[in-house]
């Protein structure tokens, strides 16, 4: 890259401009650069000098930066895009934390790297990333790539809004209005309300907190003091943010009162009336139920309907984590999991999992359509939201969030729906439930393989018991001993790159695999190879 001071003509430019410089070779070098430059713009017709700093032209080559930019892009085109769906590339390029550290020169120093250093690293970040949109990374509750997700990312990241106020970010605003629209007709409210946020941990401490001011809005001036002790109830299954919100919240933990699941890990009703009954007998005062509808490690969808028909009895706020589970809502076939979401009064839905949205995209969605989200989380910053504005300020929005910045996040899902349309969404949802049901019959008629239960979602949960365990008397030993298979296991797949797949043990049940289909890239044939491939990995076990 050149060197030398470049001249940007034009009257915005303003004159001459520093250069986007490559590291110098000590301060000192430096710091006679920048006298020299100094001296140049002084001798340019206008220049100001203000504390030693020249304020003629912008700081930066934009040319140089224009270049770095447009090389950057082609190595994410040739690296990453264009490999997505390649499966001989390597989920996972392994390295210890040591080692990883040596390899992508981490430090950061007084002088900036050049150009060639810095794609370099590009390159090196990439290659030992994770490879997510790989069609056999069966690893989390997200996967695969969405081509015009991704392109609504790149427009948002070049343009860098936030999304507050109609007036520095109207198009995003009309976006999430319109997509909190169409959600909000898929779980099947006549109206409603809701504000997307970065993560479905943050939905649902959003509705805990929201349930709690409907309960007592007196608590936003009071604060905590004088109010009773107030308990929420959720299942033993639940997704641990609740927890994590009950804490945030100052509820305590000891305060959420966990219902017990049946077999296939979904809250029995019966239960959550005796727990309600108890907290009231106790002198507690209870005010929230939160219902999961798609559990993180089984996929368990609690019975909306009889929940609801509870929380109406005893005037309970039902919330909804639909962060996994409700994706199924786009599907005429699978939308029935959900039976009774619309007697919800919060949802909380994560369109970034199975409808492949890209991270983050989740959506809080209300019933109330009275302000209750904007009463509950107002602040009425007078710099942000003035009221003797030019246009309507109710399309200021920002007032509804506990975040001041906001990522546009609506944007990419609302740029996905109108490419692919409620159909080419739904045929996702669809093919996603095929393939683990496939998954599912071929898991049967292999020996050395066992399901934990039958599926009714993408989670599908078995153990894989290798040969030498295939004899052994059902007992503690065995147990002990496929507890330790499955670890082994993931080290292997992890270190060769084949794939990734998590595992965990869960209630009482010692270390399975949980493998979740959300990729549209991904096949029949990719089925196969993750059986195929952990009977190879585990052949000495």
């Amino acid at each position: 890259m050149d060197g030398s001071a470049r001249e940007r003509p034009g009257p915005r430019r303003g004159g001459a401009s520093p250069p986007l410089r490559s590291a110098p070779g000590s301060h000192r070098e430096g710091e006679m650069e920048d006298g020299i430059c100094k001296q140049e713009m002084l001798q340019k017709k206008n220049a100001v000098l203000v504390d030693g700093v020249v304020l003629n032209g912008p700081i930066t080559d934009s040319k140089a930066g224009e270049k770095f930019v447009e090389e950057a892009c082609n190595i994410i085109m040739e690296e990453v895009i264009q490999k997505a769906d390649d499966v001989t590339e390597k989920v996972c390029e392994w390295r210890a934390p040591e080692t990883l550290k040596q390899i992508l020169d981490l430090e950061m120093r007084d002088a900036g790297e050049s150009h060639q250093k810095l794609l370099q690293l590009c390159r090196d970040v990439i290659q030992y990333s994770v490879k997510t949109s790989h069609p056999r990374f069966f690893n989390q509750l997200y996967a695969g790539i969405d081509y015009y997700s991704l392109v609504a990312r790149f427009i948002t990241e070049a343009l860098n809004p936030s999304v507050y106020t109609y007036e520095v970010s109207p198009v995003f605003l009309l976006v999430e209005e319109a997509v909190i629209k169409k959600m909000i007709e898929f779980i099947g409210w006549e109206e409603g309300d809701g504000i997307f946020n970065p993560g479905g941990s943050v939905s649902n401490m959003y509705a805990m907190n929201l349930a709690r001011y409907k309960f007592c809005p007196e608590i936003k001036e009071k604060g905590l003091s004088g109010l009773p002790r107030l308990v929420l109830f959720t299942s033993e299954e639940c997704h641990y943010s609740m927890k994590k919100a009950a804490s945030f919240l100052g509820i305590g933990t000891e305060n959420v009162y966990f219902i017990k699941t049946d077999e296939r890990g979904k809250m029995i009703p019966e239960e959550l009336e005796k727990q309600v009954q108890r907290a009231r007998k106790e002198g507690s005062a209870p005010f929230l139920v939160c219902a999961t509808a798609g559990t993180t490690v089984l996929g368990a969808f609690d019975p909306l309907d009889k929940i609801a028909d509870i929380c109406e009895k005893h005037g309970l706020w039902l919330h909804v984590d639909a962060s996994w589970g409700g994706s199924a809502l786009i599907s005429r076939k699978h939308c029935r999991l959900l039976n009774g979401i619309h007697r919800a009064d919060s949802v909380a839905w994560n369109p970034h999992k199975m409808l492949l949205a890209g991270i983050q995209c989740c959506a809080l969605l209300v019933k109330d359509n009275s302000g209750l989200l904007k009463k509950c989380y107002s602040a009425k910053a007078a710099y942000l939201f003035q009221q003797d504005k030019f246009y309507d300020v109710s399309y200021d929005t920002g007032d509804k969030s506990i975040q001041c910045s906001r990522r546009p996040d609506a944007f990419k899902f609302w740029l996905m729906w109108k490419a692919l349309g409620t159909t080419g969404l739904e045929e996702r949802v669809n093919r996603a439930l095929a393939l683990a049901r496939y998954l599912v019959e071929e898991i049967k008629k292999r020996e050395g393989f066992q399901l934990l239960l039958e599926p009714e979602y993408a989670n599908v949960c078995f153990w894989y018991i290798p040969p030498s365990l295939r004899k052994m008397e059902d007992g503690p030993e065995f147990w002990q001993k496929l507890h330790q298979v499955a670890p082994i296991i993931k080290e292997r797949m992890m270190k060769k790159g084949s794939m990734m797949l998590g595992y965990q043990p869960h209630q009482g049940k010692v270390n399975f695999f949980r493998q979740v289909v959300i990729s549209p890239h991904v096949r029949r044939e990719d089925m196969d190879f993750l059986l195929d491939e952990i009977e190879l990995l585990a052949r000495d076990l």
